[in-house]
């Protein structure tokens, strides 16, 4: 039994570490004719790998000549590992509704309009983490530094759990909506290796050391830009939210998942989102993969002419095959490696998805069946269109970084401008433009 249970362990591990080159083969395979993965192999056999408790491991910084003398540098404390901050493998071992239960917490019994919807603390804090694609431990662990919702029946603060006290954000959701991007803002600014320092509330400048890793970066920059200094440097020590974090989840690189994405990783063949021998309107290059705060990973695609946000007849339609990992407030998640799990392997996400004609969760889709109708569900937007990302592992995958989107062979590159780039094929180019133009129109 235990060599069983350590196959299944170094299969799955293999699964989520490998480089996917090709999408399954799908003709005979069939994701639902197995057991249940989550009964058939108990979630604390999966990710992150095994090792002894508080073993240490090796966290890769840049370590580049640019950045500030060392005298001058803030903390190079590491908070937590790459794999705490995304909604990736690591995530599937935290079940939030049974961990909350155990908890005498605020939060356990808070409930807050969302959209025209009633939603739960629990539910709340599980959209965020996957709408922005951050880890819910990560957030829970937050929660209760900042406000102590986690484990106080009767907080202080019950407006702004996350200090940020700005009106609009009051409440829980759009706190940590808040929260979320600018977690995510500082993961991937630091992946990108386009940071160097911090400022703080009262404008001063801390200089970034290079000895931190992208999950402490995110956490640098919140408490940046919630406190002075003083405060700052107790936040991201070892007795400032670290100890928190380890009080309620034990220590944090005990999840970590190195690399979180391989080095020289190949993305999937894919083709464009849409049907064959029709033309659409590349209107939108490389910008965020949800908010402005995350990577890049996104590319804009619309169908016809501007109708406002009246939904498109027109289908987007899978670029691969797959399993609807989820599918609502206009957002559909296509799994590819099907095994139903958004938090691991490569995904797409298509977003703005309009109710009708949407594809149900758990469908087993082919590359070319439909999704659904652009449209401008689900999130700002000024015109129906598709809103077309991609993650590996829970990490947002740059549209115009070292692992570009390829799309029936068209491969996008940006400018370095928010919503600018190209698709180029051999030596035929197609310009993002926000609106109908011939720069534009691409045929598949």
């Amino acid at each position: 039994m235990k060599k069983t249970i350590l196959f299944l362990l170094i299969l799955i591990l293999t699964a989520c570490t490998t480089p996917a080159e090709a999408t399954p083969d799908w003709e005979d395979y069939d994701p639902f004719d197995v057991p249940d993965p989550q009964s058939a192999v108990p979630l604390s056999t999966l990710l992150p790998p095994t090792r002894s408790a508080g073993e240490s491991i090796s966290t890769p910084t840049p370590n580049k000549a640019q950045f500030a003398p060392a005298s001058e540098q803030g903390s190079g404390f590491k908070i937590i590992p790459d794999s705490e901050l995304v909604y990736g493998p690591a995530s599937l071992l935290l079940d939030m509704d049974i961990y909350l239960k155990g908890k005498n917490g605020y939060i356990k019994d808070y409930t807050q309009e969302v959209d025209g919807e009633i939603l739960s603390g629990a539910e709340i804090i599980s959209r965020v983490a996957q709408d922005y694609s951050v880890n819910p431990r990560l957030l829970l662990a937050l929660i209760e530094y900042q406000s102590g919702w986690v484990t106080e029946a009767h907080p202080a603060e019950t407006d702004f759990p996350m200090r940020y006290y700005t009106e609009w954000y009051a409440g829980l959701y759009r706190q940590l909506v808040w929260t979320a991007n600018e977690l995510n803002r500082g993961y991937y600014l630091w992946r990108a290796d386009a940071v160097r320092e911090w400022t703080l509330v009262d404008g001063d400048v801390v200089a970034v050391s290079p000895n931190i890793n992208a999950g402490t970066a995110a956490l640098q920059n919140y408490f940046a830009i919630l406190y002075t200094q003083e405060t700052w440097e107790y936040d991201v020590s070892e007795e400032g939210f670290y100890a928190t974090y380890e009080s309620l989840f034990g220590y944090p690189f005990d999840y970590a998942i190195e690399p979180l994405v391989p080095a020289g990783i190949k993305q999937p063949q894919l083709t464009l989102p849409f049907e064959r021998g029709v033309t659409w309107s590349y209107t939108g290059g490389p910008h965020g993969g949800w908010d402005d705060g995350s990577a890049w990973a996104a590319l804009d695609f619309a169908s016809g002419k501007p109708q406002g946000c009246i939904s498109s007849e027109a289908w987007a339609v899978a670029s691969a095959s797959g399993v609807i990992a989820r599918s609502g407030n206009g957002a559909v998640i296509l799994d590819l490696d099907g095994d139903g799990y958004e938090q691991t392997g490569w995904v797409l996400l298509y977003m703005h998805m309009a109710t009708d004609g949407r594809i149900a969760s758990g469908s087993k889709v082919k590359a070319g069946d439909k999704i659904g109708h652009p449209s401008c569900e689900g999130g700002l937007s000024n015109a129906a269109h598709l809103h077309f990302a991609r993650k590996y592992n829970g990490e947002w995958i740059s549209a115009d970084g070292n692992t570009p989107f390829i799309l029936d062979g068209w491969v996008s590159s940006g400018t370095g401008i928010n919503y600018n780039g190209y698709l180029q094929k051999g030596d035929k180019s197609v310009e993002a433009w926000d609106a109908q133009n011939p720069l534009n129109e691409i045929t598949r």
